[in-house]
């Protein structure tokens, strides 16, 4: 088939779906409930639908009121009888695949169910429908006459009592139709390479010689490879390699510290940027707008979303609500239940709402992942804003970076210690730190209240860190590629005294 028709008739159909978006932007809390509804019928004669008696359940505060909340940890026995091969636990179809996930709050390693709902209603549904908004909004796209460079952190998938485990982008691979290894590059050969820097010349090799549409993959990581395209071919920017890239289909971490560095590798305003939120345990939400800054929830991949406020999780008084009863500008914690078998799952997430009509979010950090040793509340969004907003002014730029908190200790007072690995520096680092203090206490008047004539906390001390210490972190930890994040905010040191050592 001719390459211009191939790329009319996929954008014709991709195109189509767009119809049972609307249905789902038009009537979000009946396509919720109704979600809602299917996964308590589908499971209710599994060993949990019979605990908890789905089939009694008609509306969603008796679920609410009756099945628990829980974490990995409290879900993990049930998880683990399911990877040695017991079935009809949690979800009544076969789950033969798990998603390794370690993520960053805790070494030892997660293994999130997928099923094959999963795969299908969620994960490949969100890739048609990413290629469906954006053509929505694109219509002189010429996407599907190349191919989408694409960057996971696959690995090969190791077997265990008949059941499958490894990084979620590997299965994607292993259970992905022909046609979309057709559309993209490298070949799945190259992307279930384990050794990071070996597939990464492989990736190079293999995709020079392509004409690449798109990229698709993790900004930190991707960057790394782009970097190396053009120090491989001596170009100096990525359109004198592939003159027709239109697009960069992201996420995993913010683009907000990368943002100029792409711009330097991608210049020109015809360039788009698309942003998804994923997980091993779903897909959540999609980038609907061109140059937007939030995401579209999809409400119909077989998942239901509850959400606790910050301001009460992890107290007492914490209530999960529906999406139907949250509020613009709130942050919150996602509570998911998925057709994979994850009833009432703590993801981990916080998200704040932009709009309820259509339900868009911002990503603002981990539950875990923010500093509160001193009352600051400092989250991810707000450190990512300030080093955004300092970084255009300095024209100084991040590559990675990491805060933990400084103790007090008899008559000393906190701070909080950052470590940061620049690609270009601050010509004065102490105008960096005052400038960056000044930045988070304008973001965060909890943080300017604790700041405030240094009653609680003093000026923040910054270490410039030697080039690749964070890659070299990673590398020690066998954390290269893919998924792998550096953690950007905790209330303990353990992160940072290891990046401090390595760095001396």
């Amino acid at each position: 088939m001719p390459i211009p028709l191939f790329n009319s008739i996929a954008s014709w159909l991709l195109k189509k779906r767009y119809h049972q978006i609307e249905l789902f932007l038009k009537y979000p809390a009946e396509v919720q409930q109704e979600v809602l509804e299917q996964l308590l019928e589908i499971a209710e004669d599994t060993e949990f639908g019979k605990k908890y008696d789905f089939n009694s359940i008609e509306n969603y505060k008796t679920f609410r009121d009756r099945v628990p909340i829980v974490s990995y940890e409290e879900a993990e026995p049930f998880i683990e009888r399911s990877r040695r091969g017991e079935q009809n636990i949690f979800w009544p179809t076969t789950i033969k695949w798990f998603a390794k996930s370690s993520g960053t709050t805790n070494s030892k390693s997660k293994f999130i169910p997928v099923s094959t709902e999963a795969l299908e209603d969620c994960h490949y549904k969100s890739g048609k429908d990413l290629l469906c908004l954006y053509l929505n909004n694109n219509e002189d796209s010429q996407l599907f006459t190349g191919k989408s460079l694409r960057l996971g952190g696959s690995k090969e998938l190791y077997e265990d009592n008949g059941t499958f485990f490894g990084d979620l982008s590997a299965i994607l691979i292993d259970n992905m139709p022909f046609w979309a290894e057709l559309s993209s590059t490298p070949s799945n050969k190259v992307s279930l390479m384990s050794e990071w820097e070996t597939k990464m010349n492989a990736i190079i090799q293999e995709s020079i010689q392509e004409n690449v549409t798109s990229l698709a993959g993790v900004p930190s990581w991707m960057l790394v490879l782009l970097n190396n395209v053009l120090e491989e071919t001596g170009k100096e920017h990525l359109f004198e390699i592939w003159e027709n890239l239109e697009v960069y289909f992201h996420g995993g971490v913010s683009f907000n510290p990368y943002r100029e560095q792409y711009a330097k590798l991608l210049p020109g305003k015809r360039f788009k940027y698309y942003e998804i939120y994923n997980a091993s345990e779903g897909f959540f939400a999609i980038q609907d707008r061109n140059n937007a800054d939030d995401l579209l929830l999809m409400l119909d991949y077989g998942i239901f979303y509850e959400f606790i406020p910050m301001d009460q999780y992890g107290t007492e008084e914490q209530q999960a609500i529906p999406l139907w009863e949250v509020e613009i500008g709130k942050n919150y914690a996602i509570i998911i239940t998925t057709n994979s078998g994850l009833w009432r799952y703590k993801i981990g997430d916080t998200v704040r709402f932009t709009s309820t009509d259509p339900y868009r979010i911002k990503i603002t950090g981990r539950t875990k992942h923010h500093i509160n040793v001193f009352g600051e509340e400092l989250i991810i969004e707000n450190a990512e804003k300030a080093l955004e907003q300092i970084c255009q002014k300095t024209g100084a730029q991040i590559k990675d970076y990491t805060v933990a908190p400084i103790f007090m200790s008899g008559k000393e007072k906190g701070a909080h210690e950052w470590m940061i690995e620049f690609r270009k520096a601050p010509e004065k680092l102490n105008a960096f730190t005052e400038s960056l203090d000044r930045a988070l206490k304008s973001l965060n008047s909890d943080y300017e209240a604790k700041r405030y004539n240094n009653m609680t906390l003093k000026m923040p001390k910054i270490h410039m860190a030697r080039e690749n210490l964070f890659y070299d972190w990673l590398k020690s930890k066998d954390k290269l590629g893919g998924q792998h994040k550096i953690p950007r905010l905790s209330n303990d040191r353990a992160y940072l005294d290891e990046l401090l050592k390595m760095n001396n």
